[in-house]
């Protein structure tokens, strides 16, 4: 992203309250992006980062892997910043074609469609539970292995429950724990992660693709 002053004394006001903290440095870039786009301080103490998964979404970026996400705010959330940087495809479960389903969601059937072609795509579900949902029922099945899965759908009803089951799945993942969460959140985290991941892979990636 593109930095003015106005950006530069909010991150510094977050820095300042947050005060001491138990992030990596490059976890902490992900969390003060999130503060910043919400903010909300509860996030730092909901924002929870599997072992390695900066490292494996940042790889996963530079390797061009194709990026999935559950709704349009999404896409176009992250999008001028793929775009400026790694190029990622970007597909989005609504927009994908699927056959009616009476029992899923749109989001949920075209997410479901999509992991089946990208199985090890990176996965960023937003706002969609059902999406969250039908992408972990497909992990714990084995039939696909994402490099990364951000989830931050927010929900009253069993949204805690999906997160904990993409927690218990083993894959690389960053994910909001409890109710809270939104499409700006995941926006915020991708964008964060590009950032880092060009920082450590630009160099060797510019013009490539």
């Amino acid at each position: 992203m593109e930095w003015h002053v106005t950006d530069a004394q909010s991150l510094a006001i977050i820095d300042r309250e947050i005060g001491d903290h138990i992030f990596s440095p490059a976890e902490f870039e992900i969390v003060r992006r999130v503060i910043y786009a919400t903010a909300d301080f509860e996030y730092r103490s909901l924002i929870r980062f599997s072992e390695r998964a900066l490292q494996a979404g940042a790889a996963a970026l530079a390797a061009r892997s194709t990026i999935v996400v559950d709704v349009p705010m999404v896409q176009v959330g992250i999008s001028p910043t793929i775009q400026n940087t790694f190029a990622n495809p970007v597909y989005c479960s609504m927009e994908a074609l699927t056959r009616p389903q009476k029992d899923k969601s749109r989001a949920a059937w075209g997410i479901e469609t999509l992991a089946r072609r990208y199985p090890e795509g990176i996965f960023v579900v937003g706002q969609a539970q059902t999406a969250l949902i039908a992408l972990v029922e497909l992990i714990e099945a084995e039939e696909i292995r994402p490099a990364l899965v951000i989830g931050t759908p927010s929900g009253f009803v069993d949204v805690d429950v999906a997160k904990e089951r993409l927690n218990d799945s083993l894959v690389s993942h960053i994910r909001i724990d409890g109710r809270k969460g939104s499409a700006v959140v995941a926006s915020a985290i991708v964008n964060g992660l590009v950032d880092l991941a060009w920082q450590a892979y630009g160099q060797d990636t510019n013009g490539v693709g």
